[in-house]
Formats: C-alpha cells, sequence, structure tokens
C-alpha cells in the first residue's frame, strides 16, 4: 500500500524538509502540502490521508482546530509540530485527539523516528492465538481492531487501541508507567509520562468510565495503571 501524507504548514522550507523525510522513509509515498488549515481540511475531505502533520500556528483554522476537525471523522495518525515548548500546549494537542508532538526546530531524525513509531503503531500488534479478549463488560478484537463495552462499538485512536490492549493483556496486573509507555510508544518515551496521563484520560472518556472512581482503568498511585478484571 503506498503510503498518503498530508503536511500542513504554512512554512514551505519546514514542510518540504518533512517531505524529504518522508520519502527516506517511505520512497512510494504521496505527499500533498497544504499552507492553511482551510486547505488542509479540504485536502482531506477530497483524498484522505494515512498520516497527518500539522503546524500548530499555521493561517485560520490553527493546527488545534484543523485536529479536532480530523479527529471527529478520522482515527489517522496525527504528529503536530509546533514552536512552543509550553507542557499545555502540548497536552492540548493530545487531548484534541494528537497522536504526538515535535517541538519546532526540530532533528529530522527524531522526525523520522517520530514518524515510523506512529506508522508502527497504526499496524498494529501481531494476533495472538486467541483473537477476542473480554474484561468485564469491555471487549478487544484483536483481528478486526474493534472495542465494545456492553455490545457498543467504541472508536479509538490506534494508540489509544495498543494501549487499551495492553491493558488488557494483563487484566487484573497494575502496569508501570515505565512498561506502559515503552510498549504502547516505544524505549525513547519511558520518560514521558503526560502521554499517559492524557491517553488514559482520552481511554476512560470514551468508555463512559468514571474519572473519581473509574470502574475499568484503574490508578495505583506512584506505580501505574491496570484494567480492572471481570467481576
Amino acid at each position: 500500500m503506498i503510503l498518503k501524507l498530508l503536511i500542513a504548514e504554512d512554512a514551505r522550507d519546514v514542510a518540504e524538509v518533512v517531505a524529504f523525510g518522508a520519502r527516506m522513509t517511505w520512497p512510494d509515498c504521496q505527499v500533498q502540502i497544504a499552507s492553511d488549515g482551510s486547505e488542509a481540511l479540504r485536502s482531506f475531505a477530497v483524498e484522505p490521508a494515512d498520516l497527518v502533520v500539522l503546524d500548530v500556528t499555521m493561517p485560520a483554522p490553527d493546527g488545534f482546530e484543523v485536529c479536532r476537525r480530523i479527529r471527529e471523522i478520522s482515527q489517522v495518525p496525527i504528529l503536530m509540530l509546533t514552536v512552543r515548548d509550553a507542557m499545555l500546549d502540548k497536552i492540548r494537542a493530545l487531548d484534541l485527539g494528537a497522536d504526538d508532538y515535535l517541538t519546532k526546530p526540530f532533528d529530522h531524525l527524531e522526525l523520522l523516528a517520530r514518524l515510523r513509531a506512529l506508522m508502527r503503531r497504526a499496524s498494529g500488534s501481531p494476533v495472538p492465538s486467541h483473537p477476542q479478549l473480554a474484561v468485564g463488560d469491555v471487549t478487544l478484537d484483536f483481528t478486526t481492531h474493534e472495542v465494545r463495552v456492553r455490545g457498543t462499538l467504541i472508536h479509538l485512536t490506534s494508540t489509544e487501541y495498543r494501549l487499551l490492549a495492553e491493558l488488557a493483556r494483563h487484566a487484573g496486573t497494575v502496569l508501570s508507567h515505565q512498561f506502559l509507555l515503552e510498549q504502547v510508544w516505544g524505549p525513547e518515551y519511558t520518560g514521558d509520562t503526560h502521554y499517559l496521563k492524557v491517553f488514559v484520560r482520552r481511554l476512560r472518556h470514551k468508555l463512559g468510565d468514571d474519572p473519581e472512581q473509574p470502574r475499568y482503568i484503574q490508578t495505583e498511585w506512584g506505580m501505574g495503571y491496570r484494567l480492572a478484571p471481570p467481576r
């Protein structure tokens, strides 16, 4: 399959660097560059991409809004580019549905590593010998990557699915922050615990869990998280 990449970035030189890096990794990839948010949304509507790179501060609508709108219709992997280094901006990007972010100026090797990691997560994990797993009301189909809560289909991004699948495979066991970060994001992310906090919050919301008294994903303070076993 030929990868389709959408880059929304008003600085043409930055967009070209991203495009060059992508073609180094996927020589046959098709790259579409949009210079503002409106063009990016039109492009995605005409031909949905397999991977999206968004600049936060591009002309309106900005990257945050474009991310939000894309997430309403697609679970495509999204990487945000920003000159801002404020943690609140990074958390906002993740809360809106972005899978990762990179602060400009960035090293092109780090960019390639993050793009590869996004596509690796999107491709999923090997199917285990038992293709379905039920943990209480939550059922995962490892073949189709479908997740249902009490029979209702829940739409998850590839990163959200991998996190839930990792918790489900070890249901009832506390998994450390470092273990989850390494298994879901990769070894280079083991110190980025804010990723985990944001994605656990997103998962709880989609599962209909009470963040104050979670029934499914429980927090073991100072240790990690566990998925509650069947009762």
